[in-house]
């Protein structure tokens, strides 16, 4: 499950990063906000399947 999560982390952080070079517009700017909605979910999902040791 968490090897998914940082898989699906890392494609919406590269396709992120490329929308800027490959998209303008309205285009760019939806696929980056659709890629970041996904970043930040993967990231809390994450974050809330971390190993808690105190």
């Amino acid at each position: 499950m968490k090897a998914l999560l940082w898989l699906v982390l890392a494609a919406a952080l590269v396709v992120n990063v490329s929308t800027s070079f490959a998209f303008d517009g309205v285009r760019q700017v939806l696929i980056s906000a659709g890629t970041g909605v996904v970043a930040l979910g993967t990231g809390v999902g994450l974050f809330l399947t971390r190993r808690r040791d105190a």
